[in-house]
């Protein structure tokens, strides 16, 4: 099993729940909300507003792994609420306070709770590549084609 280490922010609610997995058998982990003290009654996100949803946790992730931050469906599903740069990467050397990227794309306003669950983190393996520049490539079925090349949809 892969570790990762969590430190909170300085003015995080420390009684704010840890990253869980929900089943036993569930690929990503739900991440909350932890606004500062002023903003713990919550907020609201209107309709085309993106807020960038403090968790005041910061993550150590092991050399050539990712979190990958991704939008919780019932959110997506009920309140039109998604993640902006879906999904977001967390790079293994980045110490900062993971914040989650929140875009409402329905028509009302959406209220977050302190401590709400706001997304889900995946670790995913990162490997990097080392990258070569050659004349030319390998060919393919599918060749150059692009965007709706393998059928409609």
């Amino acid at each position: 099993m892969t570790q990762v280490r969590l430190a909170w922010t300085d003015d995080a609610d420390r009684a704010v729940a840890l990253p869980t997995y929900a089943t036993k058998g569930a690929a990503g982990a739900d991440i909350r909300a932890n606004f500062r003290p002023d903003l713990r009654a919550g907020i609201t996100i209107d309709p085309g507003q993106q807020v960038a949803v403090p968790t005041g946790l910061k993550m150590e992730i092991p050399p050539g792994y990712e979190v990958q931050i991704r939008p919780r469906s019932g959110l997506a599903f009920k309140h039109h609420l998604t993640i902006l740069n879906a999904p977001g990467t967390i790079d293994a050397d980045y110490r900062g306070e993971v914040k989650v990227l929140l875009f409402n794309a329905g028509r009302i306003p959406v209220d977050i709770a302190h401590g709400e669950r706001v997304a889900q983190i995946v670790v995913a393996a990162a490997p990097q590549a080392e990258f070569e520049l050659v004349e030319g490539l390998s060919d393919s079925d599918r060749g150059a084609g692009g965007f709706g090349s393998t059928g409609r949809g």
